[in-house]
């Protein structure tokens, strides 16, 4: 627990800022730890290392930044790298089938993807390379980043607030978080296999 709190304490706001605006935007954030990070700042928020009322509007600008800098790289960069040849990665129907993902599920799929590691990362850059209308990103993706971060920090701040040494099993809590965050993707994997 103690060096848990070293390492967030030591990179501060900007390091917890860049991280949030890193794994939203940037395909190398991808596994960087976001919903235990904001959980656990929230927690040392409440025993005074942070300002909560800090924390929530700026990791909320910094998702939100994130997630537009993820769009428009895919909407950029995304068509060049899939109009080229077929390979074992990259296929030309990939494009056409994420248009009709995001025009079919776009708005819920923005917000969702938020609690989804890894997803979270790459949604944005597909919405781009699938050419989802902009203003129904921006909306979708102001509401997914502001539920995310204020949800994530505020319930580590109400449960440092209200349960007593709960700081004691921040280890666990982490790994609670990660396996309830990956969880979606395990179902996911299993339904595809038996369709």
């Amino acid at each position: 627990m103690e060096r848990i709190q070293n390492i967030i304490i030591g990179l501060g706001y900007l390091g917890v800022f860049g991280a949030i605006f890193a794994e939203s935007g940037i395909f190398l954030g991808a596994f960087l730890p976001g919903d235990s990070l904001l959980f656990t700042v929230g927690l040392f928020a409440s025993q005074g290392f942070f300002n909560i009322a800090i924390l929530i509007p700026v990791a909320a600008l910094m998702a939100i930044a994130g997630d537009n800098v993820g769009y428009h790289f895919g909407r950029v960069v995304g068509p060049k790298i899939f109009n080229r040849e077929d390979s074992l990665l990259f296929r030309k129907s990939y494009v056409a089938k994420t248009k009709a993902f995001y025009e079919r599920y776009g708005r819920k799929t923005i917000i969702l993807a938020r609690f989804v590691p890894i997803v979270r990362t790459f949604a944005p850059i597909l919405a781009g390379v699938g050419k989802m209308d902009y203003r129904t990103f921006f909306i979708f993706n102001v509401i997914g980043g502001i539920i995310w971060t204020a949800g994530m920090l505020g319930a580590g701040f109400l449960l440092g607030n209200f349960i007593p040494g709960i700081d004691r099993y921040l280890e666990w809590i982490i790994l609670g978080i990660v396996f309830l965050s990956v969880l979606p993707m395990v179902f996911e994997w299993v339904r595809s296999r038996r369709a």
